[in-house]
């Protein structure tokens, strides 16, 4: 993603179908994607594993701050989206090979795709489930204003998409259960977006947990309050207004839509 200012030249992007798995032409080169596979993976690594809109920059935004042991100050020069990027972004190999421990990424890839080194237990895997009705109205209104993303005809349609798994992403139901299922392979925490609106306290305690950071109570309700939606709507290095024009087109929505009220429904799996 372009955030310097520098616009890229403007590219025609489609969905390409790529072992059963929508990739994006001009975002995703499917050899690379491939080689993800083999890409040599740390104790330290930790990766966070979300379907598209079920808490990604949420969670960028959160582990910036435990990692920063909740002092927003150190976080305020990179954009959470470069500290902690895609690992199916074309290039990204380079600097994932070259940057320090602990190396944070971000991924919507299907778990088939994953790196071999997690299924051995090292590294970390997060992974954030959403409600799918809530993915579905979120995917809908990204698609308006995603320049990478077709443009959908209507709600009807897209929801037909997004059924059939005709997005990217693909099939929420699969995406999901793929990875859970393949939880006890790796060292696999799973949480819930909906756990994280009823009691971010607590999901922060659990992440720390699973992590084994030691952070204070002092620096987890930082971390909290720092992480809250108004704070982060707030925020250049967290609400994605940054990112290029030719990616987002910020005259037509925003990232961070709307805040929403706590659920009273799960999907709890363990």
């Amino acid at each position: 993603m372009a955030v310097d200012g520098n616009e890229p030249e403007t590219l025609e992007y489609k969905l390409v179908p790529h072992r059963d798995f929508n990739l994006i032409s001009g975002i995703h080169c499917p050899e690379e994607v491939d080689e993800i596979q083999n890409w040599e993976i740390r104790d330290s690594d930790i990766f966070i594993i979300t379907y598209p809109k079920s808490g990604t920059i949420w969670m960028q935004q959160i582990m910036s701050l435990i990692e920063a042991k909740g002092d927003v100050t150190a976080t305020k020069d990179q954009m959470n989206c470069v500290g902690m990027p895609w690992i199916e972004l074309a290039g990204s190999k380079k600097d994932f090979v070259s940057a320090p421990s602990p190396r944070i990424r971000v991924s919507h890839l299907q778990y088939k795709f994953i790196p071999l080194g997690l299924k051995q237990k090292m590294g970390k895997v997060i992974y954030v489930a959403r409600n799918p009705k809530d993915v579905l109205v979120s995917y809908y209104h990204f698609h308006k204003y995603a320049s990478m993303l077709e443009t959908p005809e209507d709600f009807d349609s897209f929801f037909e998409k997004f059924l059939e798994g005709k997005v990217y992403g693909n099939c929420w139901f699969d995406h999901i259960k793929a990875w859970y299922s393949e939880g006890d392979s790796m060292n696999f925490l799973y949480i819930t977006y909906e756990d994280m609106i009823q009691d971010l306290r607590s999901a922060v305690d659990q992440i720390c947990a699973f992590l084994d950071r030691d952070l204070t109570a002092q620096q987890k309700e930082s971390v909290v309050e720092h992480s809250t939606f108004e704070n982060m709507r707030k925020n250049p290095k967290a609400n994605y207004q940054a990112v290029s024009s030719s990616l987002l087109d910020h005259n037509k929505g925003a990232f961070m839509r709307k805040a929403l009220p706590v659920l009273h429904y799960s999907i709890k799996m363990r």
